[in-house]
């Protein structure tokens, strides 16, 4: 992208913090993983990556490690149509389900792991992986029980990676 995703111009405000604002929505609060100063921008409070550069399993880990509570959703910062009401949705079925974690499967067959509920007891099996040099969350997730939810669509999970990508979304 070539520029930080969460500090995007969006909606009157940043991508990041309609992402945050709608988490908190969902869960009744939001902490941040990574840069402090990023946090500080998003108006939210925020927690060191306890590897850094070491992608997004790091960042659940980091997660994981510093939460009190059951289950927590976790959502990548670069998400302009995730909405509080599918975030509630799928924080209410993995509070039900009896697994480790749901996870949401979009119409084409791709997890996405990186818009899901985990428990805290992920944590010991999903650090053995990261131990392991795994590095790929989809495949941290071998040793879990794992709910795999089918999503109608994928307008949730559509994220930007790309100044093209970001276009689509730049006038909303």
């Amino acid at each position: 992208m070539g520029r930080e995703k969460a500090l995007l111009p969006f909606r009157g405000g940043l991508l990041g913090a309609s992402v945050a604002r709608a988490v908190e929505q969902a869960a009744g609060s939001v902490t941040l993983v990574g840069n402090p100063d990023l946090a500080a921008a998003l108006g939210r409070p925020a927690i060191p990556d306890l590897f850094p550069g070491e992608g997004p399993l790091a960042g659940i880990l980091a997660a994981l490690g510093h939460t009190t509570a059951e289950w927590n959703l976790l959502a990548a910062c670069d998400m302009p149509r995730l909405s509080a009401g599918f975030l509630c949705a799928l924080i209410d079925e993995a509070e039900r389900c009896g697994a480790d974690a749901l996870v949401p499967v979009a119409p084409s067959g791709r997890p996405e792991p990186l818009c899901a509920a985990y428990h805290r007891r992920c944590r010991p099996a999903l650090e053995a992986a990261f131990a392991r040099g795994v590095r790929k969350v989809t495949l941290a997730l071998a040793d879990l029980r794992i709910v795999w939810r089918s999503a109608p669509e994928a307008t949730p999970f559509q994220n930007v990676n790309t100044p093209e990508d970001w276009a689509a979304y730049a006038s909303d």
